[in-house]
């Protein structure tokens, strides 16, 4: 993905997997193989392999810089995770993500503010990082952003089975140690970090996926961005906006999102940074009747 330049605010992608092909089933419990021939031929080699029966997907954070600050939205999967449930992303050990980082001339002491979509392992990873045996904040400077509704969600979960490892342990390993240092600050979904004549940033309520899921929305004199979590994971799902992803709390309210967003980011042309899709990962939204197209921006 090329840097995008909305006027005083600039984004770029932070790749730690580039790409990795998924099973159609397992992502979307309620696919079909007429689904899968229907939407083939468009989607092509790069989204989806007919002869191994994958979708393809990316796991990246985007780098927003702008008032003077490094914004990093979506941490990742994290090294030297316990995902046993997760093979992608259990023991992982690879320098590749921080090594992206610093091709972008920052370190982790760089980053000022850290802004969770939500708290789902995998956009939590790079949160913590291990260090003697224990976990401790990656970036140790910034503040780290998270919706109050989403954290809350998540230590009543943590309440009711203190025994069972919450989001795959994640809620454990990378989100309490960064409340235990003092660098965690709970927001509302509708949270701005700041709004300037020219330029804002900030938090946007965009429930289904996790009850405290938001949008990290950008503006700037060139034009508007929204980052998305995993209101989307794919861009089958612009054609087919029934599809339930595996992770997806409330489906309905997730697809009644979906939609929404779409609709914005085609009737507004807002570019959608989608935290998925495989590169170059953003682009434009346009409508076909009653579904979607996207148009990649190189």
């Amino acid at each position: 993905m090329q840097t995008v330049d909305l006027g005083r605010i600039t984004i770029d992608r932070i790749v730690e997997i580039d790409l990795l092909w998924v099973d159609p089933v397992w992502f979307y419990p309620n696919i079909t193989p007429e689904i899968l021939a229907r939407q083939a031929g468009w989607m092509g080699p790069g989204l989806y392999s007919a002869a191994e029966n994958k979708l393809a997907i990316s796991f990246h954070s985007f780098l927003i810089r702008s008032g003077g600050l490094n914004i990093l939205v979506d941490t990742c999967n994290g090294n030297h995770k316990e995902r046993p449930t997760m093979l992608w992303q259990h023991r992982l050990a690879s320098d590749t993500y921080l090594r992206n980082l610093a091709a972008q001339g920052l370190s982790p002491e760089d980053i000022h503010v850290v802004m969770c979509t939500h708290l789902h392992t995998d956009h939590v990873g790079w949160n913590t990082r291990l260090e003697n045996g224990a976990w401790v904040p990656t970036f140790p400077k910034a503040r780290y952003i998270f919706a109050r509704k989403e954290f809350d969600h998540y230590c009543r979960l943590q309440e009711q089975a203190p025994d069972r490892p919450i989001g795959h342990g994640s809620f454990a390993d990378s989100v309490l140690p960064v409340v235990e240092a003092g660098l965690a600050e709970l927001v509302e979904t509708d949270f701005s970090l700041f709004h300037e004549l020219d330029e804002a940033v900030g938090l946007e309520p965009s429930h289904g996926h996790t009850p405290g899921h938001v949008f990290i929305s950008a503006k700037g004199r060139h034009g508007s961005a929204v980052i998305t979590g995993d209101a989307i994971h794919h861009p089958i799902q612009l054609r087919e906006p029934s599809l339930v992803n595996l992770g997806d709390i409330d489906p309905a309210q997730a697809s009644r999102t979906r939609q929404a967003l779409l609709a914005r980011c085609a009737d507004d042309r807002t570019l959608m940074l989608t935290c998925h899709f495989p590169a170059p990962t953003a682009g434009y939204v346009r409508r076909d009747g009653d579904v979607f197209d996207f148009d990649y921006r190189e």
